[in-house]
């Protein structure tokens, strides 16, 4: 016991002392400890993310393997591991998604996704774009080819 029946205090110091602190994924490489440890905690109130944060440091935050049912809307539709409500629900009510207490949201929920998704949009598109026009230059090439062979054959 780290102390006697109503006596709050300790009279001695710690007897074993810590040399190093944990490391989450120092014998764990997996592409799941990479994705946990890579999480962005957003939505949620100070408190939450300080316990979620806690969770991820000393593995014991455990992912979602299906979603969960929202206390707001009733739906199968919270992604995010120890959350209540979905994230539409959050935003539109202004609470933390974790504990659904009305505090100042850290880190919203809108601002994250938005610009990751234009970039790759962006990307995509003119990737498409340089496809059309190198198939388009094919299809010269191959119709100059096929004229050029049908000369040949009436020639």
């Amino acid at each position: 016991m780290s102390s006697q029946k109503g006596n709050v205090t300790r009279s001695r110091p710690q007897k074993h002392q810590n040399t190093f602190t944990f490391k989450n994924d120092k014998f764990d490489k997996s592409v799941q400890t990479k994705k946990i440890n890579a999480k962005l905690h957003d939505g949620v109130c100070q408190r939450c993310k300080e316990v979620l944060e806690w969770r991820v440091k000393y593995s014991k935050y455990k992912p979602l393997s299906k979603p969960k049912k929202c206390v707001k809307c009733l739906q199968k539709t919270v992604k995010d591991s120890y959350h209540i409500m979905c994230r539409p629900c959050a935003c539109e009510l202004e609470v933390c998604a974790k504990c659904g207490k009305k505090e100042e949201i850290v880190i919203p929920f809108n601002k994250e996704p938005d610009a990751p998704e234009n970039t790759e949009n962006e990307g995509s598109g003119h990737r498409r774009r340089c496809g059309r026009k190198e198939d388009s230059d094919e299809d010269l090439d191959a119709e100059s080819d096929s004229d050029g062979e049908d000369g040949d054959t009436q020639a």
